[in-house]
């Protein structure tokens, strides 16, 4: 904790500094579909999608890698489900088939792009109490949904609540190539009468999540499963939550999800300001179980009709949670793509250079295999596929260049194109050196293969020696090299062979290709001598 608290101090007094770009972060939006607030905001299908394909543009002009879209509304949907109704948000009449399937276009338009697409579940709240969704649960389940006011709610006391939700859940997964399941106020509502201990609470609002997990994990266990706590996990030590958190006062467990594997990222509603966020930021980061953190920010704020923040409290808030090692999640869409008080021109400029989504690394999945036979012909430049260790359907590539060679793959500035599924990709005739890595469903990312195309980089001045296949000519060690023996490497790092140091090496087993030549000595220091390429 004290660690935390020393980089915030520093954080705070040079908020401005530049904070360089992580490799891997969360850069997220929930784009809200109930009464079109955010989309769609015509009922017409053509103009839906262009609204749509319009929005996700904008994202990922912005280097946003991640959209929640809600999916299930209010005890209804927006996709055609043999559980529950349409939502009246896709064409004006709630219960009427439109005539496209919106859950699959925001999918499909989400991977063109590259970002990840997660369906967004509405849980216990299920709308008014005459509308549509609640109405017909009712009907349904007679003694599964309480009345507080004017709204409905499924009682998570019950274990039915679990096992529909779950269904829900089950449905869209086992029908839709979705990056993951987000489940939204998976709580006890704020005005519900708790009349259990809050041990009892707690415990069964997570027996929903259990089901949840279940079914999301045996269908297709790479699907990320998240949830948006309450911004305030409990009171800290030092910082009093107000009495509106998510462990005691609406058993939302949220830390121990992810603690019990229950979670694999988590999205806190830290819509606060001040000590109001950066202490328990920190708390989320210290108890995330090396999981994902995302906080989500309360830019709806900046509208001078919902709050008075102004532009830089958002800033600090962003930069803080990168030195975290967090990400960052708007909410909502809209104003952040309508620009309120200049929140998309910062964000566009803070995320200017690309992020990958943090590796799903606790899943213990194998790496792919490299990709084979990387070539360059014209503007094409083309890979073979490589082999997933993994039980998902298909693999990822991630395409980096830069006038360097190798090619550094751990910088995210030289990530080009992320996420392809096909195995070419039309690039500029720049002179640019080129990697590719294939990445399984989880994000783990295999080795490089790498291609030379501008020897006038970094290496330029290291003699790559060339041969058909005979041996290779090592170094003479004299009494400075200390070398018991030769690692033989691909570019990427990945080990090939380890030989006796001698004056000349083998490689006639070797592949075509490019490769880096360790020496590896008494101490276990090893050190890079030289590059070498086989062409038959």
């Amino acid at each position: 904790m004290r660690k935390y608290l020393c980089i915030l101090l520093l954080l705070l007094a040079f908020v401005t500094t530049w904070a360089q770009s992580p490799k891997h972060e969360v850069r997220a939006v929930w784009l809200t579909t109930i009464g079109g607030i955010d989309w769609p905001h015509s009922y017409k299908a053509d103009t839906q999608k262009n609204e749509l394909i319009d929005i996700l543009d904008k994202l990922k002009a912005s280097g946003i890698n991640t959209v929640l879209i809600q999916t299930r509304v209010r005890g209804t949907t927006i996709y055609p489900s043999a559980i529950e109704p349409w939502d009246g948000c896709i064409t004006g009449n709630p219960g009427k088939r439109p005539s496209y399937d919106p859950l699959q276009l925001c999918i499909d338009e989400c991977h063109k792009r590259g970002m990840e697409c997660h369906a967004w579940v509405v849980t216990i709240p299920v709308g008014k109490w005459n509308k549509l969704g609640c109405k017909q649960l009712r009907q349904k389940f007679p003694k599964l949904i309480k009345k507080i006011g004017e709204d409905g709610y499924m009682d998570p006391e019950q274990s039915q609540t679990g096992d529909y939700i779950a269904s829900i859940c089950e449905e869209i997964v086992k029908n839709y190539d979705v990056d993951g399941i987000h489940l939204d106020y998976i709580r006890y509502p704020e005005t519900w009468k708790i009349k259990v201990s809050r041990p009892q609470g707690r415990e069964y609002i997570t027996s929903i999540v259990r089901k949840i997990n279940k079914v999301v994990k045996t269908e297709k266990p790479w699907v990320k499963l998240s949830c948006s706590p309450i911004g305030k996990y409990d009171d800290l030590r030092r910082y009093r939550a107000g009495g509106w958190n998510a462990r005691t006062a609406v058993c939302q467990d949220a830390q121990a999800w992810l603690k019990d594997g229950l979670m694999d990222a988590l999205f806190p509603m830290m819509y606060f300001q001040g000590n109001n966020f950066y202490p328990f930021a920190i708390d989320w980061k210290e108890q995330s179980a090396g999981r994902i953190v995302v906080p989500g920010l309360g830019i709806y704020f900046l509208d001078p009709r919902e709050g008075k923040w102004t532009l830089d409290q958002v800033e600090r808030q962003m930069y803080v949670s990168r030195q975290l090692g967090l990400g960052h999640c708007y909410f909502r869409s809209k104003f952040f793509t309508d620009n309120v008080k200049g929140i998309y021109d910062f964000g566009a400029r803070f995320d200017a250079v690309p992020a990958l989504v943090p590796p799903m690394t606790w899943a213990g999945k194998r790496q792919p295999s490299e990709p084979a036979s990387i070539t360059l012909n014209g503007n094409t430049l083309s890979w073979a596929e490589a082999m997933d260790s993994s039980d998902a359907p298909y693999l990822f590539y991630n395409i980096y260049a830069s006038e360097d060679f190798p090619v550094d793959i751990t910088k995210a500035e030289n990530l080009m194109a992320m996420r392809l599924t096909k195995t070419s990709i039309q690039v500029p005739n720049n002179g640019m050196n080129y990697a590719v890595t294939a990445m399984n469903r989880y994000g783990q990312e295999s080795t490089p293969a790498q291609l030379l195309i501008n020897a006038g980089g970094k290496y330029a001045r290291m003699k790559i020696t060339k041969t058909d296949g005979r041996p290779v000519a090592l170094p003479r060690k004299g009494a400075v090299l200390d070398a018991e023996y030769i690692i033989i490497e691909t570019f990427g790092g990945q080990q090939i062979a380890i030989q006796p140091y001698a004056e000349l090496i083998d490689v006639s087993t070797l592949p075509d290709g490019l490769y880096q030549l360790r020496s590896l000595g008494k101490k276990g220091r090893n050190h890079r001598i030289g590059f070498f390429c086989i062409k038959r």
